[in-house]
C-alpha cells in the first residue's frame, strides 16, 4: 500500500526529480543505462570482500545487520510513462543505500529521518507523509528525540546534499564511505547527548 501511495501521489514530484537527472551528466547516464539494485546485479560477496570503511562494504554490512535484502522492493504498477516509472524505481532501489549514507538504522526512529531528508531531496508526498505520520508509532521519548534532534538534522542534510538521486552508487562502491559523503555533502548523524534523558524526565514532569 505504501508503494502505491509513492505512486500515485508523486507523478509531478518525479517529473522534478527526472527533470534534475537529465539535467545532470551522471543523472543523464543513469536514464539512459537504467541500472536496477538487487541480488541479480549487485555481487554481495565481492562487495562482502571489499576493505572494511568502504561504501559498498558498510552497504552490504548494513543489509546483514539489519536482516534485509535488496529484493524486497516492488515492481512499478500504476505509472504509465516509462521514464518515471524507472525513476521511483531506482528512488526505492537506492533506499537502503540512503540509510547506509546517513547511518540510520531500520527502527522506527531511524525510517522516519531517513524519510524526512527523503522529503526534501525528491519532494514525494509519500515520504512527507511517513515522516509526518511514522512518530505515531514512536513512544513519546523518541518522538522528543525526532523533533529536537533527528528531524531538524534531516532537513538541513537534505538541503545541503548533492541530489542523491544523481549518484550512480554502483560504481561507487569501492570508494571509502567517508570520503563519498563528504563529496556528497553529506554530514554526520545527530549526536544525541546521554544527558538528553534526564532532561526529557525533568521537563514531562513539570
Amino acid at each position: 500500500m505504501i508503494a502505491v501511495l509513492g505512486e500515485t501521489t508523486g507523478y509531478y514530484a518525479l517529473m522534478r526529480i527526472r527533470d534534475q537527472m537529465k539535467a545532470d551528466p551522471v543523472g543523464q547516464l543513469i536514464l539512459s543505462e537504467r541500472p536496477r539494485i538487487n541480488t541479480r546485479t549487485v555481487d554481495l560477496e565481492e562487495l562482502r570482500n571489499l576493505p572494511e570503511g568502504t561504501f559498498g562494504r558498510e552497504y552490504v554490512n548494513w543489509l546483514d545487520r539489519n536482516d534485509v535484502t535488496p529484493d524486497s522492493r516492488a515492481p512499478v504498477k500504476f505509472i504509465d510513462d516509462e521514464e518515471l516509472a524507472y525513476v521511483i524505481q531506482r528512488y526505492r532501489e537506492i533506499h537502503d543505500l540512503f540509510h547506509t549514507l546517513l547511518g540510520m538504522p531500520t527502527n522506527m526512529l531511524g525510517e522516519c529521518t531517513v524519510k524526512m531528508f527523503e522529503a526534501v531531496q525528491t519532494g514525494l508526498p509519500m515520504c512527507a507523509m511517513g515522516a509526518v505520520f511514522g512518530p505515531l508509532r514512536l513512544s513519546s521519548r523518541q518522538r522528543w528525540k525526532l523533533r529536537n534532534y533527528y528531524i531538524p538534522w534531516a532537513v538541513r542534510a537534505g538541503y545541503s546534499a548533492k541530489c542523491l538521486m544523481n549518484v550512480y552508487y554502483e560504481k561507487r562502491f569501492h570508494e571509502p564511505l567517508e570520503e563519498l559523503k563528504a563529496d556528497l555533502k553529506i554530514p554526520p548523524p545527530p549526536q544525541v547527548p546521554k544527558s538528553t534523558s534526564s532532561n526529557y524526565s525533568r521537563l514531562y514532569k513539570r
